[in-house]
C-alpha cells in the first residue's frame, strides 16, 4: 500500500481494525521535541470514542477507508456460497479467528462470521466465540451500512438472504443481549 492511499481528509469514513467505523474529525499537529507530528482525530461511531492516531502510524495500525460498493457485493457473494471448514480444536480456532479479526480486512471478518455461524448451528459456542461472533456481526453490519449509506436493518436483511443460500441463519443482534 503506497503512502498516498493513507492520506485522509476531514470527514473521511475510515475503519479502525477491531473498533469499527469512524470519521476523521480533525487533523492536528503537535511538536514533540524538534519534530512535528501530525495526528488524525477519529470519532469511532459505536462507542463515540475519540482516538488520536499519529499520521505515520496509520499503516501499522491498519486504518483504511470504508469498503467501496463493488467490494460490498463480493462480500455478500462470498457469504452466500459453500461451507467454511473450521479447525476442530477451539483454542486453535479462537487464535486463528482472532488473528483474522485483527487484520482489519472486512473479508476476513466476514469469514470469521460465516465460520462461527456454521459452528453455532452445529453446537453451542463458547462464551468467547459468542463474543467474537457478536463483534464480527457488528463490524460487518456497521461498515456495510456506512459504505452503502443505508440503515443497518437493510444490511442485516441482505446478509440474512445471502447466508440463507448456504443454509446459515444470520443471528439477530438481540440474541447477544445478556
Amino acid at each position: 500500500m503506497s503512502g498516498a492511499d493513507l492520506n485522509f481528509h476531514i470527514g473521511d469514513k475510515v475503519v479502525y481494525p477491531n473498533h469499527g467505523v469512524g470519521v476523521i474529525e480533525q487533523i492536528s499537529s503537535r511538536s514533540i521535541g524538534a519534530t512535528v507530528e501530525r495526528f488524525y482525530l477519529l470519532n469511532i461511531k459505536a462507542s463515540s470514542l475519540k482516538v488520536m492516531v499519529p499520521c505515520n502510524n496509520v499503516g501499522s495500525v491498519g486504518i483504511r477507508r470504508v469498503v467501496r460498493n463493488g467490494e460490498v457485493q463480493k462480500i455478500i457473494d462470498f457469504l452466500s456460497i459453500g461451507e467454511d471448514l473450521t479447525t476442530a480444536d477451539w483454542k486453535d480456532r479462537f487464535k486463528e479467528n482472532s488473528d483474522r479479526m485483527r487484520t482489519g480486512s472486512l473479508f476476513e471478518v466476514a469469514g470469521v462470521l460465516k465460520s462461527l455461524i456454521a459452528l453455532h448451528q452445529a453446537k453451542p459456542l463458547s462464551f468467547r466465540e459468542k463474543k467474537m461472533l457478536e463483534r464480527a456481526r457488528y463490524l460487518l453490519v456497521s461498515e456495510l451500512a456506512m459504505s452503502r449509506n443505508c440503515e443497518e436493518t437493510k444490511i442485516e436483511e441482505l446478509l440474512g438472504l445471502a447466508l440463507a443460500k448456504c443454509n446459515l441463519r444470520f443471528p439477530e443482534a438481540s440474541e447477544f443481549q445478556a
